[in-house]
């Protein structure tokens, strides 16, 4: 045991039911590192687990994704059929997971819910990850591969071509869920994305429909988006590009009047709030008090589309669980989304409350 462990345990002998932040605290470190900490001393069998294992009651649970992302930046406009010189860049990714680590950011406590291989890929992922948020939910498999991503993109930042490896998720499956039922209670805020199986986001969508919790569901990709059900009671939050939004409800989007019909339909279709974005023009986004259209944010440059709707879900869900109002939180999601287009990272580093407030302030 490392030196941090062996006070965790003196800690715990004297008073079993200190909090997690109470112990972060004691020890001088993040509540997030703490959390890791503990769940490798129960894999150890140093302790069984007590009280304070459960999250607290303003976690925000991030269930789905967690990857190895791979980049190939493109010197030059891709040609097909021949190979194409490039330079490649290797980073955490995930929708759930890049959700958390804004957040995380952001100051909120969060833990990552998710599968991953018994791998060195997992190892580089949790490294990363656990300044920002709680692993200790994430189940690894000795059978498994951790879920991988790999993205081409041209000169411009613009994305040519994207593969994914995400068979792992299949394993995110409602009884381990609700195995955790008692820490989805507690949470704040439930946020999954759809690379969890179907029958998945039905039993959280039903689990937040009969308590009363928030949800908010994430597509990662279009052809994801069957795997909501076309019944959205229990969803607080539907975040979504034009692409999938036209692809789930079967419609086209061609201009301003079309894009507000599709976020009437998804109200209609039982979301309490839905936003649907559409990069350079903006979002249209509407809740019971009515549809507003919102125009985009500039950005001097985009150096890499990934991850920007990721920031864009990180910067809205934080806005609303600060209690700003509804047009504020749309416009702190675009803000946090252009930052991240301009820069080179999923997650751009420099992200803190403060530094977003005042870029919000200097954007008047």
């Amino acid at each position: 045991m490392n030196r941090n462990e062996q006070k965790i345990l003196a800690l715990i002998e004297r008073d079993p039911y200190m909090s997690q932040q109470e112990m972060a605290d004691a020890l001088g470190i993040s509540r997030p590192s703490l959390a890791n900490l503990i769940s490798g001393l129960i894999k150890q069998g140093k302790i069984l687990g007590r009280a304070y294992v459960l999250p607290e009651e303003n976690t925000i649970l991030c269930i789905g994704g967690a990857n190895v992302d791979r980049k190939f930046h493109l010197k030059a406009p891709s040609v097909h059929g021949t190979s194409n010189p490039a330079t490649v860049t290797r980073s955490v990714g995930g929708v759930a997971r890049n959700i958390a680590e804004n957040l995380g950011r952001l100051g909120h406590t969060v833990q990552l819910v998710s599968i991953a291989g018994d791998d060195p890929e997992w190892r580089f992922i949790e490294e990363v990850s656990s300044p920002y948020m709680d692993t200790a939910m994430t189940k690894t498999l000795s059978q498994g591969a951790t879920g991988s991503y790999t993205a081409v993109l041209e000169p411009d930042g613009e994305m040519a071509l994207a593969l994914a490896d995400m068979d792992i998720y299949n394993e995110l499956t409602p009884e381990y869920l609700e195995a955790h039922r008692s820490m989805l209670m507690r949470a704040k805020l439930l946020v999954v994305d759809l690379n969890c199986p179907k029958q998945t986001i039905k039993y959280l969508q039903d689990l937040a429909f009969s308590s009363g919790l928030q949800l908010a569901v994430i597509p990662v990709s279009a052809p994801k988006m069957e795997r909501l059900g076309e019944d959205l009671k229990g969803v607080s939050f539907l975040i979504l590009n034009r692409d999938e939004a036209a692809l789930r409800l079967g419609i086209s989007i061609h201009d301003e009047t079309d894009w507000k019909r599709a976020v009437e339909l998804l109200l209609e279709q039982g979301a309490t709030t839905a936003v649907v974005t559409g990069g350079k023009d903006g979002a249209m986004a509407g809740d019971a008090n009515g549809i507003t259209h919102f125009p985009a944010i500039k950005t001097a440059q985009v150096e890499d589309v990934t991850g920007a709707g990721d920031a864009f879900a990180g910067g809205f869900l934080h806005a609303h669980l600060s209690g700003h109002d509804f047009h504020k939180a749309v416009r702190m999601g675009m803000l946090n989304a252009a930052k991240t287009l301009a820069s080179s990272q999923t997650v751009r580093p420099e992200l803190t409350e403060t530094v977003l407030t005042k870029e919000l302030e200097e954007l008047k």
